[in-house]
């Protein structure tokens, strides 16, 4: 069976469940990461830079979410940076402007940002998915499992040395795990031969201020790390 019938199966079996009435279907990962092999390195390779890779992906319509989308919202960020952060995808904000982490989350990243002396002329900010779903919505696993290749070659061409998941949909998707974020945290993991660790998303802080000192222990350690890294 083709990855692209294997899809198809995926999206109509969602559609089924829903229209049930059976909402928040969640498939494994597992399934979304056999719907999206290991890209081989040469297909990164296929595009020089940032720029011309988004240029070969920014009308893609390969999944529902491009139904609704103003704006193809690839990444933003130093194309060389040593720290890349993913999210789960864009909304309201960065589906106008084009650009990851615009609102009101955004302005929440910027600020951690500050905090640990980083800023966005020195790191990478890109997304699972590069459409909004709508409603501000989960990704779902065949959206993921379309936009997951994008995702895995932009790592390939910026080559990070550490990767930061903001968020249980970013985390899981790239550990390819049901473990809950809390179990995730403070704690480095390994994707592809780089480093990933784990925090909230900037959304969530706004809705639970709480997780803010969370965070803080989090970013604190992503600093040690590259510090430590940059001091080799």
């Amino acid at each position: 069976m083709t990855d692209k019938r294997s899809l198809e199966l995926v999206a109509k079996a969602i559609k089924q469940q829903e229209a049930l009435g059976l909402g928040g279907i969640r498939l494994s990962y597992d399934l979304i990461n056999t719907l999206t092999p290991p890209q081989p390195r040469r297909l990164a390779a296929k595009a020089g830079s940032l720029e011309e890779f988004c240029g070969q992906i920014n009308t893609c319509t390969k999944c529902r979410l491009h139904q609704g989308r103003n704006k193809f919202v690839f990444g933003v960020g130093n194309p060389n940076a040593k720290v890349m952060f993913v999210g789960e995808g864009p909304g309201r904000d960065e589906d106008l402007k084009g650009e990851p982490f615009v609102g009101r989350a955004g302005q929440l990243l910027d600020k951690i940002l500050a905090a640990i002396q980083f800023d966005r002329t020195q790191i990478y900010i890109a997304n699972v998915v590069k459409c909004r779903p709508p409603s501000n919505r989960d990704p779902q696993p065949d959206e993921m499992a379309e936009c997951m290749p994008y995702l895995k070659q932009q790592i390939e061409l910026i080559n990070p040395r550490f990767i930061c998941c903001l968020g249980r949909i970013a985390a899981q998707a790239l550990l390819n795990t049901q473990t809950p974020l809390g179990k995730l945290r403070l704690k480095w993991h390994e994707f592809e031969g780089r480093k990933l660790m784990v925090t909230y998303h900037p959304a969530a802080l706004l809705r639970f201020p709480e997780y803010k000192r969370d965070t803080w222990e989090d970013v604190q350690m992503l600093r040690r790390e590259y510090d430590a890294f940059m001091a080799k």
